[in-house]
C-alpha cells in the first residue's frame, strides 16, 4: 500500500477536483478531515478508506462539524461557483469523497444534475438526457420511484448502501450514498448527494440534513444573481409567452408556516393560455390571487402581465380586495386597446385573517373554489363578478369564509375542469389526495390533468392548494426546511 501514488479528489456534480496530492497513503495519518483517498491509476474504482468508526472533523467554535466557513465561502466565491465552494467544504468538513448538488427541474417531475466542464478538457452533451452551454453541462434524471424521488417527495434523508444505483449511475464500489433534501419553508430546489467511506451514524446525517437546508439559502441567494440554475432546471425550451408567463409568478411556489401550507403549480398549454397565480405573506394576513387571461401566446401573457402587475402595485399600496380588483379592471380597460385581441381576464382574489380563519374572497367571473371539509368537497357558494377588463363600471363584491383547522382549499383555473379535462372528476382526486403535503398533491392532480388530456392540454392548467391549521403566532415543527 505504500508504494502507491495518490491523490485525494473532493467531486462537485460530475468534476472530481483535486484537492490534496500527490502523496503516499498512510492510513494512520490522513489528512485532517479526509476519510479517504483514490488510486491515481485506478481512479474513481479504488477508493481506499480506513476502518474506523466514521466522525465528521469538529469545529469548537460552531459546535459542528467544520461548517463554521460555509457562509464565507459561499460569499468569498462568485454566484455562479458558490454552491461549488459550499459543496467542497461540505465534503471536506464531512469526510465525504464525492458531493453534488442535484437541482429541482421545472416540469416537476425529475432532478438535474448541474456539472461545471472546464474548458481545457472539454466534452460535448451527448444522449437525450443531457444538455451543453459552454462550460456548463445538464444531466436530466426522470423521476423513476427510486431513492432521489422518494427523498424529494417525503422530505426524508435516504441512505444507499455501497455498491447501489445511485441517481443517474450505478454507484461506487465500498461508499455509501447520502441523499439529502434541499429544502426552504417547503420549497423543494433539490437534493444534497454525498458519498462517504463507511456507513454514517445518526448524528452525522442530522448534520448533512442541516447542511442541506443552509445549501438551501445559498441557493436562493445566488439565483439572484445568475441564470445558471434556470438555466439547468429547463428540460423543456420556453416559448416567449411562457418566459413572460413565467416572471408574473412568485419565486417560490410552496410555503409553510404555522398557520397554514400553500403549494401552487401551472401547467402550461403548448401555446400559453395567461394563467397566473401569486400571494403574499404580512405579519398576519395571508393574500392570495389567481387569474386567467383571455387567449393565448405573447398577446395572452401581455394581458396578464397588466393584470397580475396592477393587482400587486395596488395590494402593496394597501388596497382593499375590492379597490385592487377595480384597479386591475381599470389598467385592462385603459391599456388593453394597445393590444391586438381583446384584453380581458377573470380573477379570484383573497385575503386571509390569519388570527380568525376568515378568508374574504372576490370573484371576478372566475371558476369557484373546492373546500375539503372533514372528508368532504363543496364548490364553494361564491357569487362571480365580471371579469376584469370589459366594462368601466363595473363592481366587485366580497364574500366572508370562515375556515376551520383541518380545511383544505383548491382553487382552479379553467383549464382543470373545462375543455379537454373536462371528464376528470377533480373533487374524487381532491379526496384522494387529502393527506398529502400540499406540494405533492398540486404534482399528482397535475399529472392527473395531464393523463386525463393526453399530454395534449388545450388550456393552463394552475391550480392552489392552501391547508388551515389555525394557531396563528405558535410557530410551526420543522427539520431541516421542511415542516415535521
Amino acid at each position: 500500500m505504500a508504494g502507491i501514488t495518490a491523490r485525494l479528489f473532493v467531486r462537485a456534480g460530475d468534476t472530481v477536483r483535486r484537492v490534496a496530492g500527490p502523496w503516499t497513503p498512510n492510513l494512520a495519518a490522513l489528512p485532517s478531515g479526509v476519510r479517504g483517498y483514490v488510486d491515481v491509476e485506478q481512479g474513481l474504482e479504488a477508493v481506499h478508506h480506513q476502518a474506523r468508526s466514521y466522525t465528521p472533523r469538529m469545529d469548537l467554535a460552531a459546535g459542528r462539524p467544520g461548517l463554521s466557513g460555509l457562509l464565507d465561502a459561499a460569499e468569498d466565491a462568485s454566484p455562479v461557483e458558490a454552491v461549488d465552494a459550499v459543496t467542497r467544504r461540505i465534503g471536506l468538513a464531512l469526510g465525504a469523497t464525492e458531493v453534488s448538488f442535484l437541482v429541482a427541474d421545472l416540469s416537476g417531475r425529475g432532478l438535474v444534475r448541474l456539472t461545471h466542464v472546464p474548458l481545457a478538457e472539454p466534452r460535448a452533451a451527448h444522449g437525450p438526457d443531457e444538455r451543453r452551454d459552454e462550460q456548463e453541462l445538464a444531466t436530466e434524471l426522470p423521476f423513476d420511484g427510486g431513492p432521489a424521488e422518494k427523498a424529494l417527495r417525503t422530505q426524508v434523508v435516504q441512505v444507499l448502501p455501497p455498491a447501489s444505483p445511485r441517481p443517474g449511475d450505478p454507484g461506487l464500489p465500498g461508499l455509501w450514498t447520502v441523499l439529502a433534501p434541499v429544502t426552504e419553508r417547503g420549497e423543494a430546489l433539490g437534493l444534497l448527494e454525498l458519498s462517504l467511506p463507511v456507513q454514517p451514524g445518526q448524528d452525522v446525517l442530522d448534520e448533512i440534513a442541516r447542511t442541506a437546508h443552509l445549501l438551501g439559502f445559498v441557493i436562493i441567494a445566488g439565483r439572484r444573481h445568475t441564470d445558471l440554475y434556470e438555466w439547468g432546471q429547463r428540460s423543456t425550451p420556453f416559448s416567449l409567452s411562457a418566459e413572460v408567463q413565467r416572471r408574473l409568478l412568485p419565486a417560490a411556489f410552496t410555503c409553510e408556516a404555522g398557520s397554514f401550507t400553500l403549494s401552487a403549480w401551472l401547467e402550461p398549454a403548448e401555446s400559453v393560455g395567461g394563467d397566473t397565480f401569486d400571494y403574499s405573506l404580512a405579519r398576519d394576513v395571508l393574500h392570495l390571487s389567481m387569474t386567467d387571461a383571455m387567449g393565448h401566446g405573447v398577446a395572452s401573457s401581455l394581458t396578464a402581465t397588466l393584470c397580475v402587475g396592477s393587482l400587486r402595485n395596488a395590494r402593496r399600496h394597501g388596497a382593499s380586495l375590492v379597490d385592487q380588483a377595480g384597479q386591475a379592471n381599470a389598467a385592462l380597460l385603459e391599456h388593453g386597446e394597445s393590444l391586438p385581441v381583446e384584453c380581458f381576464a377573470t380573477g379570484l382574489l383573497g385575503r386571509l385573517d390569519l388570527c380568525t380563519g376568515e378568508l374574504a374572497l372576490l370573484n371576478a367571473g372566475h371558476v369557484a373554489p373546492y373546500l375539503l371539509r372533514r372528508g368532504r368537497v363543496e364548490v364553494v357558494d361564491l357569487p362571480a363578478d365580471l371579469p376584469f377588463g370589459l366594462f368601466s363600471g363595473a363592481t366587485y363584491r366580497v364574500t366572508p369564509l370562515v375556515l376551520e383547522p383541518g380545511d383544505r382549499l383548491v382553487l382552479v383555473t379553467d383549464g382543470m375542469v373545462e375543455r379537454n379535462a373536462k371528464d376528470l372528476d377533480l373533487p374524487e382526486l381532491i379526496v384522494r389526495t387529502s393527506a398529502q403535503h400540499p406540494r405533492e398533491a398540486t404534482r399528482h392532480l397535475a399529472d392527473m390533468v395531464l393523463e386525463a388530456t393526453g399530454h395534449a392540454l388545450a388550456d393552463d392548467a394552475t391550480l392552489l392548494l392552501l391547508d388551515w391549521h389555525g394557531d396563528h403566532g405558535n410557530g410551526r415543527d420543522t427539520t431541516s426546511g421542511s415542516s415535521a
